[in-house]
């Protein structure tokens, strides 16, 4: 994953920088390792870092990936020739101070914060997106439903706004979460105590790092924790877990309401984005919203491999960091990518069927609740049951047995009065 791969080169950059500054390593050497950092950042030489996700434990194969990469460039920057580590040299030189154990997990801290900017930004569009919506079809009287069964109107808006504040809380826990991933355990080299590095050391690479990202990056108050422990990492899936499990339910309503055209629901249409059928004619699928739950579903089974590689750790690290960092950055990415495609091909294009959506209101058996005021629950109940019987609707069935006028009953089951606070008085 290139972030992942840029923040380690940026972590060798600031180190390079500080050890030239505290004269801990020669000025033409560490002047050459952040030339050759430079380039790479600018998009040079990506096909060299070539060790697979599944490698060695705590990624100190991919760190050594990249110590020799910077090293060689530096090499023929200094017209050496590549190999000739006595010029520049991958351990002594480009990771001098630093240990796979405490770049790889600062890594993943930045390279998650980094990726973690485009999925926030991607996701407040999504949630103003159903904020409109919400806005929109505010007029607009449905059918409520419960256990899947007629329930007491509800606004087309009022159940937008749900899914706007869901998806806000969502999006909050996310940024909650990616604080934690703010405090760096870089300068703990092997086991946290730092053996082999400058007192300054760790202070001043988090300062030029913060500079470098553009992230409120803090030093860690315990490099030992920092080390040692990969909850933040956790938490932070779980962030992720959670926005999924809200697009899941959201999704799967909107499928539920797209149902049809003429057998189903029909509520609302969703934007028709391509054929939906090989072999039957005019065929359209929810296709977006089936989408996004493909994704969702792979961010939960992502959150699971990071659980149970968070808690294989033993004593002062967990070599389990490559799955995690792995897992961690795919679910970023894609949901990321999903979320944009989701606002843009299907929620910005959501219309309601008003008259369909209003026939299903007046026609659920749910609308009797309004009345138990007035008749009491046992009469309503009885009124359901008798419609359910007959098939006559429940304002039908009211007039029949002469409990209320026709004037009473248009003022009682007023559809939008039926979706705001209230009690009905009428005099029978």
């Amino acid at each position: 994953q290139p972030v992942f791969t840029t923040s380690i080169v940026q972590i060798k950059k600031a180190a390079a920088m500080v050890n030239v500054e505290l004269g801990c390593l020669d000025s033409k050497i560490g002047n050459m390792i952040i030339l050759a950092c430079d380039r790479i950042l600018n998009g040079e030489f990506q096909d060299q870092f070539v060790v697979d996700v599944y490698q060695a434990g705590a990624g100190t194969s991919h760190h050594m990936n990249v110590n020799e990469v910077i090293a060689n460039i530096a090499i023929e920057m200094l017209g050496g020739a590549k190999g000739n580590y006595s010029v520049v040299h991958p351990n002594d030189h480009v990771n001098y101070g630093q240990s796979t154990n405490d770049v790889y997990p600062t890594a993943m801290r930045i390279a998650a914060l980094q990726s973690s900017k485009r999925l926030i930004k991607n996701l407040y569009a999504l949630t103003e997106a159903f904020s409109q919506k919400a806005k929109s079809f505010d007029s607009i009287v449905k059918s409520g439903r419960t256990h899947l069964q007629d329930a007491v109107p509800i606004r087309v808006g009022q159940e937008f706004s749900g899914y706007t504040a869901s998806l806000l809380k969502a999006e909050r826990g996310i940024e909650r979460a990616s604080e934690s991933l703010k405090d760096l355990g870089i300068g703990g080299s092997a086991v946290g105590t730092g053996i082999n590095t400058h007192p300054e050391y760790a202070g001043k690479v988090v300062e030029k790092l913060r500079k470098m990202t553009n992230l409120d990056l803090k030093e860690s108050k315990n490099r030992f924790e920092s080390m040692q422990s990969n909850a933040l990492f956790v938490e932070f899936s779980g962030a992720l877990r959670t926005l999924s499990v809200e697009l899941i339910r959201i999704t799967n309503d909107l499928r539920l309401m797209n149902s049809g055209p003429n057998t189903g629901l029909a509520e609302i249409d969703l934007p028709s984005v391509q054929p939906g059928s090989s072999i039957m004619p005019g065929k359209v699928n929810p296709v977006i919203p089936e989408m996004m739950n493909m994704v969702c579903f792979s961010v939960m089974g992502n959150d699971v491999s990071i659980s149970l590689a968070a808690q294989a750790g033993q004593f002062e690290l967990n070599v389990m960091m490559p799955v995690i960092q792995y897992k961690l950055l795919d679910s970023v990415f894609i949901l990321t990518n999903a979320v944009k495609i989701f606002n843009e091909k299907c929620i910005s294009g959501i219309t309601v069927n008003t008259a369909k959506c209003r026939e299903y209101a007046m026609r659920s058996l749910g609308i009797v609740t309004v009345l138990n005021p007035i008749i009491g629950y046992s009469k309503a109940a009885e009124v359901v049951k008798e419609s359910m019987k007959t098939g006559k609707s429940v304002k039908e069935i009211i007039q029949q047995w002469g409990l209320l006028s026709a004037d009473q009953l248009d003022l009682v089951l007023s559809p939008i009065s039926m979706t705001e606070s209230s009690v009905k008085e009428v005099a029978v």
